[in-house]
């Protein structure tokens, strides 16, 4: 069995997601992965969800979101005031 390194599990390419980090060889965001886990899903009902990542690749990106939370709190910020101006500008109640 050959290790594993860690450092080639999130990415980051300007070309994909707008550059936000992400699963390497998937479209799957930290983001995604880290708004599961706040709504308080763990790592192995994540990867059981998802189906299209393993439990590695979610550890990967919840210990990303831990290292790098400023970040990825800012990306969740900004979604959520999207979502609430675009729901606004449709005339939907948030």
């Amino acid at each position: 069995m050959s290790a594993t390194d860690i450092g080639t599990l999130i990415v980051k390419s300007p070309e994909t997601l707008g550059g936000r980090p992400r699963i390497a060889g998937t479209r799957v965001s930290v983001q995604r992965i880290t708004a599961w886990y706040k709504l308080g899903l763990n790592a192995e009902e994540i990867a059981e969800r998802m189906g299209n990542v393993n439990l590695t690749q979610v550890y990967a990106a919840l210990t990303y979101y831990h290292a790098n939370r400023e970040e990825i709190e800012a990306y969740i910020s900004a979604e959520r005031a999207d979502y609430k101006r675009l729901a606004r500008e449709m005339g939907q109640a948030i």
